[in-house]
């Protein structure tokens, strides 16, 4: 065998541990992927926030604005499908994160305006940087323009736009499809004047309602998913920042 051609690139690498993460729920490979990123010990705060599934079920709530219940349908819908949304989130935040901690040209940027606001001493004694800093207008300035520059490289958004729609068509398409069967039956009174009936009710979604959720849902998460990576991205470079001036 020729082990030159047999050699598996670092990316394919990449590739096959993050999907069997997204695809096939493997934990181990999410921790394999950190290490491999050099991120496992590196990553000095955490906040992945899980925001996306209640986004999306206020999306799918409105959309079904018109059937009895909506709340609980969207709840339900959204139940069945939360460990999926999660993982992904959280895939995200981590891919955002690389994408900022080797990002030498912004974390430059950065410390040039740490170095602008703060003492030395007082850098070195910092756990946060300007992390969570919305008040000012240079800090801002500077994280809206990475924010810009992650949304016109296209290479990355084709990349993970790409990603996300797999994601969907192959994890969460089947189970809206067959939702009735993920989802614990309600039990709905039903009176008449002769006699009180207790029977079980399913969500019965039309076609057309299915397929419109599922629009909404890829959606949704496009947009939340990229969000999440361009705030983890801005985590990371901070973090990179407060590295060189060790607490």
């Amino acid at each position: 065998m020729d082990l030159q051609t047999s050699a598996v690139e670092p990316w394919e690498l990449y590739e096959g541990l993050k999907n069997k993460f997204l695809f096939n729920n493997d934990i181990n490979s999410i921790h394999i992927l950190l290490s491999l990123y050099d991120l496992e010990k590196n990553i000095s705060n955490i906040y992945p926030q899980y925001i996306c599934t209640k986004n999306i079920e206020n999306k799918i709530k409105k959309l079904l604005r018109d059937r009895d219940n909506p709340r609980a349908i969207a709840r339900s819908i959204t139940n069945v499908i939360r460990e999926d949304i999660d993982r992904i989130e959280l895939c995200f935040y981590i891919e955002g994160y690389k994408y900022g901690f080797y990002n030498n040209k912004w974390i430059n940027v950065l410390e040039e305006l740490a170095l602008k606001y703060f003492d030395l001493d007082i850098l070195y004694d910092k756990r946060y940087l300007f992390h969570f800093n919305y008040a000012n207008n240079e800090i801002n300035k500077v994280r809206n323009e990475i924010k810009e520059e992650i949304d016109i490289n296209e290479s990355v958004r084709n990349e993970y736009k790409h990603l996300i729609k797999i994601f969907a068509e192959k994890v969460i398409h089947s189970k809206l499809k067959y939702i009735d069967n993920y989802v614990d039956k309600q039990l709905k009174l039903v009176f008449n004047p002769d006699e009180l009936n207790i029977k079980e009710e399913s969500i019965c979604l039309t076609q057309n309602e299915l397929e419109k959720i599922y629009d909404v849902l890829v959606r949704e998460l496009i947009k939340n998913l990229m969000n999440i990576f361009k705030g983890s991205c801005w985590y990371a470079l901070n973090d990179r920042v407060l590295k060189r001036y060790p607490y």
